[in-house]
């Protein structure tokens, strides 16, 4: 990499750490905000997901015990849970999309470290570049 090339990867860089830093404290107020709720698609089960995908709260329609039967009630609260958390991470992935580039937001979703050193590395100017 030349030096042009480095100064302007460097004023890239540079603009991005600048975004996030001025955009920062609303960030972390709207994701503190993050809620999700599902129902289920019979009704008798409602989630609530919190911005870590954490549950919140879980509701019972009083007509569940209608029907005793907990291996589906098991099956609708975990399924209904899934969907919380999948929407309530859809919201935070929004949020955060303009502050990190795609990879790298997939890769820290996925929980995937050699992902995001992948990509640290691949920005890194390498040893015989100058």
């Amino acid at each position: 990499m030349d030096l042009a090339g480095m100064r302007a990867h460097a004023d890239e860089l540079m603009a991005r750490f600048q975004q996030m830093r001025s955009g920062v404290g609303d960030l972390q107020q709207k994701l503190k905000a993050v809620q999700a709720t599902v129902t289920s698609d019979d009704g008798l089960v409602t989630v609530v997901a919190g911005p870590r995908g954490q549950v919140v709260k879980v509701d019972f329609d009083p007509r569940i015990y209608r029907r005793p039967n907990s291996k589906e009630l098991s099956a609708t609260v975990t399924d209904t849970i899934r969907k919380a958390t999948e929407k309530a991470m859809s919201q935070v992935e929004e949020l955060m999309r303009p502050f990190m580039p795609n990879s790298e937001f997939q890769a820290y979703i996925d929980h995937d470290l050699d992902g995001i050193f992948r990509q640290l590395d691949s920005e890194l100017p390498k040893g015989d570049e100058r």
